[in-house]
């Protein structure tokens, strides 16, 4: 029982960029799992280590770290509009990897969340009930998932998004901070949602939803200095 528990915790991470290093830190911190190391394209090891962990290329860490004895996680942003995640996903499924989930427990959670695998969920999420997550979804702090929703393959949450209700978002789609999804929407495969856009109706695949930003006044135009005064009593 002492063996069987010690090989399920161990874990290694594919990636060696910033993102790597953050799932280091939250499945040490935040889960049964230890890092034992990380884990880059044969082409891409460039040293022996990365923070004090071996760094290994793909058919290395095959050998000293097998599927038979340890699961992986595949940390990788959206490059390449999630298609390198995607890849490697597969790459790692393909020679018998599982796939560990990351979840954070700071964050509202129901008993009925449906998750898959290699997803990296951080913390201060409201997911509400009967949300689907699909595989190899990362969703990034401070996320509202509504009711009923969900969330396709290898996409890509950023901060404080408002996904309302009973939305089906297709696979590999972005969305950018303060992104907001109406109730009943549907999204398709390969949509980019860019910050601040606010999207009422359902959007074919490979749509682009564009926010607008915000209108910079000057310091001398007279509508700034009004709002100024209105709302703090000075110009």
């Amino acid at each position: 029982m002492e063996t069987g528990t010690r090989k399920k915790n161990q874990l290694i991470v594919f990636g060696s960029a910033e993102i790597a290093r953050l799932a280091r830190f939250y499945f040490e911190n935040d889960s049964s799992y230890r890092v034992s190391a990380f884990v880059v394209d044969d082409a891409y090891v460039d040293a022996d280590s990365l923070d004090g962990l071996p760094l290994l290329g793909f058919s290395q860490a095959l050998e000293r770290f097998p599927p038979q004895e340890y699961e992986m996680h595949v940390a990788i942003s959206y490059r390449g509009f999630n298609r390198l995640r995607s890849e490697k996903y597969y790459q790692a499924k393909e020679v018998g990897y599982r796939l560990a989930s990351y979840i954070c427990t700071k964050s509202a959670l129901w008993p009925d969340l449906d998750v898959g695998d290699n997803c990296f969920i951080l913390e201060n999420q409201t997911i509400q009930p009967t949300v689907h997550i699909g595989n190899n979804v990362v969703i990034w702090s401070g996320n509202h998932i509504g009711h009923g929703s969900i969330i396709g393959d290898h996409t890509y949450i950023a901060s404080h998004v408002v996904i309302c209700g009973h939305c089906n978002i297709g696979k590999r789609c972005f969305f950018g901070v303060n992104s907001t999804i109406r109730d009943f929407c549907s999204i398709g495969d390969d949509c980019f949602i860019s910050m601040d856009a606010s999207v009422t109706a359902n959007l074919p695949p490979e749509s682009v939803a564009i926010g607008h930003g915000a209108e910079i006044l000057k310091p001398d135009d007279r509508r700034g200095r009004a709002l100024v005064k209105r709302f703090f009593g000075q110009v």
